[in-house]
């Protein structure tokens, strides 16, 4: 929690057993670390509901990349979990909670914070075709979430998207459907249940857009300032921007 929405972006959906393939990248489910391990050894994407403490028997890991964007939650420290270890978004510092921290935040992603905290959420979310928070709809009650629409349909204002228990969910406008809980999916209150994107032809749902272009390679960057390093040894950072 909270469920994803944006599933054609992301491997989600291996947890179903679907197939799933991000910008050509595939991915499987693994149900145990005998599983993960196998994986591996192949160079596959693994997508599994194993914690960490399930995984870090495995053996050694060499880099951990925290980017739930748990914004609100209290963020775990993560350097002693793996040789490498970088914080996506709000509530990471780097030096103190994670190595390698990544800004998140609209209009600085992708800085690379090697000492010091990202931005705290301010709540607001980007604008995509001169909408921002309106282009979500949120869950007002807990219930089951049941949709037959998919993403990347298209819809009008007030079409009938799904109900939430009883409740029947609609479009706010008229746009392309760029997420959506799965079908069947327990929700709690509060939670994004789905998006529309309003750019007509321009809109996008599939692969990473460009901003979570923009932190991946940030990661990738911030790889290049620090080589593996044994779980326990003191770090000296500094910050990169």
């Amino acid at each position: 929690m909270p469920p994803v929405i944006r599933r054609k972006m992301a491997f989600h959906d291996a947890l179903y057993e679907d197939m799933v393939s991000v910008d050509g990248v595939r991915a499987e489910r693994a149900e145990t670390g005998l599983d993960v391990r196998a994986g591996l050894a192949r160079n596959a994407v693994m997508v599994t509901q194993l914690g960490i403490l399930d995984l870090i028997v495995l053996g050694t890991i060499d880099l951990l990349v925290d980017a739930r964007l748990n914004k609100y939650q209290v963020t775990p420290d993560l350097r002693r979990l793996a040789r490498i270890t970088i914080g996506l978004g709000p509530g990471f510092c780097g030096g103190t909670n994670c190595d390698v921290a990544i800004e998140t935040r609209p209009g600085k992603e992708g800085q690379v914070i090697q000492l010091g905290p990202t931005d705290a959420p301010d709540g607001q979310p980007r604008r995509l075709g001169g909408v921002a928070a309106e282009r979500f709809v949120h869950s007002q009650v807990p219930g089951r979430w049941h949709t037959a629409i998919e993403i990347g349909t298209r819809v009008y204002k007030d079409f009938h998207i799904g109900y939430l228990g009883n409740d029947p969910i609609r479009a706010p406008f008229d746009g392309i459907v760029r997420g959506v809980v799965r079908d069947g999916t327990e929700v709690p209150a509060g939670v994004k249940l789905l998006e529309i994107d309003p750019r007509g032809r321009g809109a996008d749902w599939t692969g990473l857009d460009a901003r979570a272009q923009i932190i991946a390679k940030a990661v990738s960057r911030a790889l290049t300032f620090r080589s593996a390093r044994p779980a326990e040894t003191p770090l000296h950072p500094h910050l990169v921007k």
